[in-house]
């Protein structure tokens, strides 16, 4: 959807349609800085994603290896109370950021995402550069997935019988086509991968708590003796107070990343059945997958596992990607239990193919959504008959080939910087969402739009809303503090590690640049509370809804789905 047409931001609002407009709103509709939004049908996607898919899609964006893996390397540098401390802050956060996209998403649910809330609620130059850097951060995580499952794979099959690129071809080719035969073969595919993560997930919770309990092969009931013996902070970079802060904020920056992906709702919104009902329950539950899958994860891991375990110190140091690098493997090794790697490492290559199918299809839907919007080529809008962007996805498959780059052992130091490059690009995404739903907010205020009138509003309201962005932008300015610390043993001994600083740091530029030479070059003004568009588009969506549900309820003779035992016992899961 775009914005309708104004020569100035100072336009009044009286001159927008108003929610209960019956008209064509479709028809003359724009972006809102000169050029023309595309809605004709063979550019438009269809809502084909079901509740339960939405909700599974949901929470299978936020668990990945980072929770698997990422822990353990948390845990070694800073103890046991400082990753639970991290990782239950940052999840408030991620639940605030979800919570503005989510009241913003069930009002106006538009193919373009949150891109285009940010360039119809805030500034166009604004919906530029969210787009562009969420695209490009999308279209190099996914060769990097590919990769990491062509490693994972290499725990059976050693590179020197076959060539990882093998692995890579096969697992591109893969899902190309899930995401090539449209929207509801794509959400049945990441259902059931996601549902494999939540079980997963679960076995393990599950398994560390007996252990924690004593019920392992050692019968040792552990408790929360590590946490006296070693300690629960380890002090890093320093000693006393200022090394266990110091550690402390460290793991602040791998939770951080380890929650990236859980705005993939907001991409999302678009092709689903009923968003205003859907989007605030995947929202609500997700808060809960949180807490339950990672703030009870890294509390049973510190539990399990000292800091100082040399398995630990082996696992984090020598191996980057699989079982073998994982805290429940070390765990499970810590208490007698042999045998597991294996099949954990088998879960750990469906984790990464599952992320590696899902960051393509991030990567279509934005750039489909620049188009959609006027800030990309008009071809990357258009969609086939099952409502796929082939255009948009064929360009991001295309470049995803650079995956095959890592083939060669001595270039993926290289793609390693290309990823910390980009990886900022999540914090700014969270940045500009946080940002627009505060301009939003003080829109609908000042148009009249009261809060009973929305499916769905934050519940911490701006207050939370401004704690998240303050919380996010100091994280993006010292998410890579240790660059400026002199640590005996790094590369190139004590000096200033300047690699890291500028593959770190280079995407905050890059991204003022976008804004700022977007307005200079277009001449955009940012929208006042008075001039955003809230409306345009709506009365149709609202349309599509009454129909929706007209359908729903004459498919069900006006009954509820399920019985009363899925109703009760199984419904809330999806």
């Amino acid at each position: 959807m775009g914005l309708i047409h104004r020569k100035d931001p100072g336009t009044s609002v009286a001159r927008l349609p108003s929610p209960q407009s019956s008209g064509d709103e479709k028809a003359s509709s724009g972006d809102g800085h000169g050029h023309n939004v595309l809605d004709s049908p063979d550019t438009g996607l269809h809502r084909g994603l079901r509740s339960r898919q939405i909700t599974m899609i949901a929470i299978g964006g936020a668990i990945g290896t980072g929770l698997i893996i990422g822990t353990g390397s948390s845990l070694a540098k800073a103890g046991p109370l400082s990753i639970l401390i991290s990782y239950t802050i940052v999840g408030f956060i991620v639940y605030m950021v979800m919570c503005a996209l989510g009241e913003m998403a069930t009002y106006l649910p538009i193919q373009s995402g949150f891109t285009g809330y940010a360039a119809r609620f805030c500034d166009p130059a604004l919906g530029f550069s969210l787009g562009y850097t969420y695209w490009f951060k999308y279209i190099i995580v996914t060769p990097n997935q590919l990769t990491a499952a062509a490693l994972v794979i290499q725990y059976w099959v050693p590179r020197e019988k076959v060539n990882p690129g093998v692995f890579i071809a096969i697992f591109l080719v893969t899902i190309i086509l899930i995401n090539y035969l449209g929207i509801k073969f794509f959400g049945e595919i990441e259902f059931w991968l996601s549902s494999i993560k939540v079980l997963t997930i679960v076995g393990l919770l599950i398994l560390s708590l007996v252990l924690v309990l004593g019920g392992g092969p050692d019968h040792d009931r552990k408790g929360f003796r590590y946490w006296k013996d070693p300690g629960a902070m380890k002090p890093a970079y320093g000693t006393g107070d200022t090394g266990r802060f110091l550690g402390l904020w460290s793991t602040f920056v791998t939770a951080t990343f380890a929650y990236l992906g859980t705005e993939l709702v907001g991409v999302t919104v678009g092709e689903a059945q009923n968003p205003r009902r859907v989007i605030p329950r995947a929202i609500k539950l997700t808060f809960w997958r949180i807490v339950v899958f990672y703030v009870l994860s890294v509390l049973l891991i510190g539990m399990l596992v000292p800091y100082d375990s040399p398995r630990l110190a082996f696992a984090t140091k020598k191996a980057t990607t699989g079982a073998s690098a994982s805290p429940f493997v070390v765990a499970m090794i810590e208490s007698g239990i042999s045998g597991l790697p294996g099949f954990l490492n088998a879960c750990i290559l469906i984790f990464v193919f599952s992320a590696a199918n899902s960051d393509l299809y991030i990567a279509t839907r934005t750039l489909y959504g620049l188009a959609k919007e006027g800030n990309s080529a008009s071809i990357f809008a258009r969609t086939d008959p099952r409502g796929v962007p082939i255009y948009a996805l064929g360009l991001s498959a295309l470049i995803a080939c650079i995956a095959f780059l890592n083939v060669a052992d001595d270039s993926r130091r290289v793609f390693t910087y290309f990823v910390n490059l980009v990886t900022i690009f999540g914090l700014l995404t969270w940045i500009s969402i946080l940002v627009t739903h505060i301009y939003f907010v003080k829109a609908r205020r000042a148009q009249g739009i009261e809060k009973h009138q929305l499916a769905y509003t934050a519940p911490f309201g701006l207050f939370g809303t401004y704690f998240a962005l303050g919380f996010c932008i100091v994280i993006a300015i010292f998410k890579n503090f240790d660059v400026f610390i002199h640590v005996k043993g790094r590369e190139g001994g004590e000096s200033f590690d300047y690699v890291n600083f500028i593959t770190g740091y280079l995407g905050i530029p890059l991204y003022l640049i976008m804004i700022f030479g977007y307005k200079l070059v277009t001449k955009s003004k940012g929208w006042t509370p008075m001039t955003a568009d809230l409306y345009t588009g709506k009365a149709a969506i609202d349309r599509e809804e009454e129909e929706f549900l007209a359908n729903k309820a004459a498919k069900q003779g006006g009954g509820k789905p399920g019985g009363w035992f899925y109703r009760h016992f199984i419904a809330w899961l999806f």
